[in-house]
């Protein structure tokens, strides 16, 4: 019965579980070791609780023991994320969120006589417009004078990246790139500038932090006890810090990019007009909007439909991330991903986290105004773009822009065009291998032409 389970790579590291998928569902195994934790969470009304608050992600219980093994106590079967995203790809605001929603969730237990025993990142996804944890064994039975286990795994993960993008403007999920397992406070400290050691609460999570760990571990037979009332504070001060939080003002070529570089108004509405028709006539329940900017063309996606939004300006994402929080739009969810730089597998063996691309393949790919970036300033020909895209997706909605048009004009302005084969046939051609041309729509008030391809037979 074992061989027809299959367990997730990244799903190895705690006794009490794990995740394994059957049948093109994703489980989670309970073991015997965590019986009673997890009778607690489930007896004390706080997995109810955190799951109609929407900090937990909804499960079901299932007395199925697919596994076959002798340490079973529970399967337990959640609801299935259409698409996993991590830190990475987060923008500050989605990090922030993912911080106090872990910070929420921690509040809650110490309410109902449990603890958070993880606080990484990693536990938490975004999904029905709303960041969740998805780990159901991170809870474990509180101890009155013991210390919050997962405190440093907090301030490494959300608190220190946040510091630092907030004081200095370096970008979250780049910091999180370097350091997946969260950035330790020596890094933090030295990043951050000296004023924040005036703050007594940045002192206290990370300068002093960062203070102790350079000093060498002083054997002691006793631990300071901490009260649960000390624990409550700790959790209240990290949430009043990291709500406060914002990114230094600044503005990008792309974050105002409907406002100021669009060529017309009209030009927009056309393609507008076009997009939500062709989108209006397809079957689809997943999309992949990319170079996706503040979303104007996300929004345009039928509500059922799962929208992935991704874009290299993690400004723009910031706000497209803002905006349908406060809209309450549940069906996108927001990445930042550099199209020649993609997540890359990463973890033990390079199983544990997935390639960006290597995570689902979508219904409908959006591609617009995005050719000539990767075509021109990125060097890439018409053939690799077909060959990417028919990877993503077997209908592809894409925008050609000429030579002619001023943002290519623009982009040539001050280096050599050697792209002699960048044209609207050689385009066509390239794409024709693996795709059918569904449809070839001029955009009025422009001279860019938007195709609708499907994936040959």
């Amino acid at each position: 019965m074992s061989q027809l389970i299959n367990h997730h790579p990244a799903s190895f590291r705690d006794p009490s579980g794990f995740i394994y998928e059957k049948d093109g569902l994703v489980y989670r195994f309970v073991s015997t070791a965590y019986q009673a934790d997890y009778d607690l969470l489930i007896n004390s009304g706080l997995a109810d609780q955190l799951t109609k608050q929407k900090l937990l992600l909804p499960f079901t219980e299932l007395n199925e023991n697919h596994t076959g093994r002798n340490d079973w106590y529970k399967t337990l079967l959640p609801q299935q994320i259409p698409f996993f995203s991590y830190a990475w790809e987060w923008s500050f605001e989605q990090l922030k969120d993912a911080a106090l929603a872990t910070l929420s969730v921690c509040k809650h237990s110490l309410q109902k006589g449990m603890i958070l025993k993880d606080a990484t990142h990693t536990n938490i996804q975004f999904t029905d417009g709303s960041a969740k944890l998805v780990d159901t064994l991170s809870f474990e039975q509180y101890k009155e004078g013991e210390q919050w286990i997962a405190y440093r795994q907090f301030c490494e993960c959300f608190l220190n990246p946040l510091l630092i993008a907030a004081h200095t403007g370096m970008e979250v999920h780049k910091l999180m790139l370097s350091y997946p397992d969260g950035v330790p406070s020596t890094v933090a400290a030295q990043l951050l500038p000296f004023k924040t050691k005036l703050s007594p609460t940045v002192y206290l999570h990370v300068h002093l932090h960062a203070k102790l760990s350079c000093k060498p571990a002083k054997e002691s037979t006793t631990k300071r006890k901490v009260t649960q009332k000390n624990i409550e504070q700790i959790l209240q001060s990290l949430h009043d810090l990291i709500q406060g939080l914002k990114l230094p003002a600044r503005k990008t070529v792309w974050n105002n990019y409907y406002d100021e570089t669009i060529l017309s108004e009209s030009y927009l509405n056309e393609k507008k007009k076009t997009v939500s028709s062709l989108l209006s006539s397809l079957s689809y329940n997943s999309v992949i909007d990319l170079g996706a900017n503040e979303g104007e063309f996300s929004l345009l996606c039928k509500k059922d439909a799962f929208v992935v939004s991704a874009d290299f300006d993690s400004d723009c994402i910031n706000s497209l991330y803002k905006s349908i929080k406060e809209q309450k739009i549940k069906n996108i969810v927001p990445v930042v991903a550099d199209l020649t730089y993609p997540s890359p597998a990463m973890g033990w063996m390079n199983k544990e986290r997935p390639a960006l691309f290597c995570r689902k393949k979508f219904d409908v790919c959006l591609a617009l105004a995005l050719v000539h970036h990767l075509a021109i300033a990125k060097n890439i020909s018409f053939v690799q773009l077909a060959d990417f895209f028919v990877s993503v997706s077997d209908q592809l909605i894409i925008e050609f822009v000429p030579k002619t048009d001023p943002k290519v004009e623009g982009m040539l302005k001050w280096r050599k065009d050697i792209f002699h084969d960048y044209s609207e046939d050689n385009f066509e051609k390239a794409f024709s291998t693996l795709f059918n041309l569904a449809q070839k729509s001029p955009v009025a008030g422009s001279q860019r032409i938007l195709y609708f391809f499907k994936k040959n037979n």
